[in-house]
């Protein structure tokens, strides 16, 4: 009886509340809204404790892998008799294998069920992140390629495991830049969790072969350092059982192997990067303002003493670049050559410098607003520009304390620490302007004016095909009105002719007089704040480039100097230099990216 009292009682309640909220007609509408906020906030805090749970989950899966194939490279170093390098191979090529698998699969079935991919995010994979993917692949797979060719002209010394190896490595390469160039923006919506342990147990993968390839290279840095200082000792060495025949092909698979392989370490780290971002993108909704409506694209306009500094800084260093491998190269380094190198960075380094804490003051003149919206691409990119540094920045530092322990006085002991000075203040002057522009709203105003070019290329192209079609249209009427008579003919097809050169004359001259028009009002619309920054944000973009080729095709002082060798020994100094030497090249070509970024968007 209390039980049905009070089930009678409930609705009287629910009314006598609905009642008193009648009068005030908004209050009935709150309630419900408030419920359903409510409702729905929880529903949300689920699906957020959830999207915790998958990415904590993959993550620990990931860094397992990563423990698990470390404790095996880090074996084979420093027992190589247990651990073999064979071994590593078996392992790492499991992983690719299952890798293998899951691409496969996520290509075949998850990216094709329905409503999987809703929301596609425009700042993750860009083009120039794209094409690096496809031309660091490219020279990964011939470098295996090369790899394969080589051992099988030593099968006689080389194990089975060393072509098996680089085959599982040409199909791997290969399936996962098709994949990340076509799905490097997907925030897939189904199968969160199994999305989530693909993508990191691939970028576990990818770090392992970078790992790996980094302890390899270093390893044969070492071997052709060793051979060069004591060339006479090693006449009778065992490395001579196994040693490359004296023919042409045997020469191009190992001088090719030799060259192409800092672009392997390159793609892993690549690859590392899109495949992040893609982790952080699984099960994310993107609204409508979230996404821009218009992108601006990158035009050459504006620039004029940028192109021209970074085209000379490239050339010189070429130059610089060609001398100091032909003579570090010999039995005995001139000491002359390093004096060049390291003058050479010491002239171009502060004048990098200097427009980095320039185009650094010009964005705090600036009145554009900061982007404040979620952008996983974005975080990385702040993230990856701050750590590759690192490498540099530490290798510069032991190279000062070695340096001033010892005879700082010396001419290259003096230029090389002048040269690490200036390169850990080049390092955070450039960071902090590329992540600052990296933070900024694009200009609108460009976006404007390249509508209204567009407009008046329309307008100008309707107005040629009519004067384009009354001259044969009057020279036909004129042929019919005397069809008898051939010479008449043929003198009005000849003014026919001449009336068509005449018209196509004059349409260079307006398309030319167009695009001159064009590019004069762009480029005198630009701010001086504009120019600036597009000015020194090319001329960055140069001299970043420049800086990445000279490291990752062979100019590498700090193996052949001697000075920071010979004060913390040669295992420490070839540990030290091999975690910071790769860094500092993915560094120079992921902030030629942010640059670029930074020379759209101002």
């Amino acid at each position: 009886m209390s039980s049905d009292k009070a089930s009678r009682q409930k609705p009287c309640h629910h009314c006598k509340r609905r009642s008193t909220s009648a009068p005030v007609g908004t209050s009935t509408i709150h309630y419900e809204k408030s419920w359903l906020y409510r409702h729905c906030s929880s529903l949300q805090q689920r699906d957020r404790q959830a999207q915790k749970a998958g990415q904590l989950f993959s993550g620990l899966l990931a860094m397992n892998v990563v423990f698990l194939g470390s404790a095996f490279i880090s074996s084979m170093i420093f027992n190589h008799v247990a651990i073999t390098l064979a071994d590593v191979w078996i392992l790492l090529s499991i992983l690719k294998v299952v890798c293998l698998c899951w691409i496969i699969y996520y290509l075949l079935g998850t990216s094709r069920q329905p409503h999987a991919v809703l929301y596609r995010d425009s700042h993750a994979g860009p083009v120039w992140i794209r094409g690096s993917l496809l031309l660091f692949g490219s020279f990964s797979v011939l470098l295996n390629v090369f790899q394969i060719g080589y051992s099988i002209i030593q099968i006689h010394c080389k194990s089975k495991v060393e072509i098996v190896f680089p085959s599982i490595e040409i199909l791997f390469v290969s399936t996962q830049a098709f994949f990340l160039w076509h799905h490097s923006k997907d925030c897939i919506q189904v199968q969160h969790n199994l999305t989530r342990c693909g993508l990191m147990l691939t970028i576990a993968t990818n770090f392992l072969l970078w790992l790996l390839a980094v302890t390899n290279d270093s390893i044969h840095m070492e071997i052709e350092s060793q051979l060069r200082e004591v060339e006479q000792r090693l006449a009778g060495n065992e490395t001579k059982s196994c040693a490359c025949p004296n023919t042409t092909t045997c020469k191009v698979f190992q001088k090719g192997y030799i060259l192409l392989y800092p672009f392997n370490t390159e793609y892993c780290l690549i690859c590392c990067s899109v495949l992040y971002v893609m982790w952080k993108n699984v099960g994310r909704r993107i609204s409508h303002h979230h996404a821009p409506h218009t992108k601006p694209k990158f035009k050459l306009q504006g620039v004029v003493f940028g192109p021209l500094l970074g085209a000379a800084a490239v050339i010189i260093g070429i130059c610089v670049f060609m001398m100091y491998q032909i003579q570090a190269t010999g039995s005995a380094p001139n000491r002359q050559v390093f004096v060049m190198y390291y003058s050479y960075y010491i002239v171009l380094l502060p004048l990098m410098s200097v427009g980095a804490v320039a185009g650094t003051i010009i964005h705090a003149l600036e009145k554009r607003e900061l982007d404040t919206l979620k952008n996983p691409t974005r975080s990385l990119d702040v993230i990856l520009l701050m750590g590759a540094a690192l490498g540099q920045i530490a290798m510069s530092y032991f190279s000062i304390v070695a340096i001033v322990a010892t005879n700082p006085k010396d001419l290259l002991n003096s230029l090389i620490l002048s040269y690490s000075v200036l390169l850990i203040f080049q390092y955070i002057t450039q960071n902090i302007f590329i992540i600052d522009g990296l933070q900024r709203e694009p200009f609108v105003t460009a976006i404007e004016a390249r509508h209204a070019g567009h407009s008046g290329q329309h307008s100008v192209a309707s107005e040629l095909p009519g004067e384009e079609t009354t001259t044969p249209r009057s020279a036909q009427e004129h042929a019919q009105a005397s069809p008898n008579k051939e010479e008449e003919v043929s003198e009005e097809q000849n003014h026919e002719a001449h009336d068509q050169r005449r018209v196509s004359v004059l349409e260079l001259r307006q398309e030319f007089r167009r695009v001159s028009l064009s590019y004069i009002h762009s480029y005198s619309h630009l701010s001086w704040k504009r120019k600036a920054l597009k000015e020194i944000s090319f001329f960055l973009v140069l001299c970043n480039i420049i800086l990445w080729i000279m490291p990752t095709f062979g100019a590498h002082p700090v193996f052949e100097n001697g000075l920071e060798k010979s004060f913390y020994g040669y295992s420490t100094w070839f540990a030290i230099v091999n975690f910071g030497l790769p860094l500092g090249v993915f560094y120079r070509m992921h902030s030629v990216g942010g640059l670029l970024e930074v020379y759209i968007s101002a």
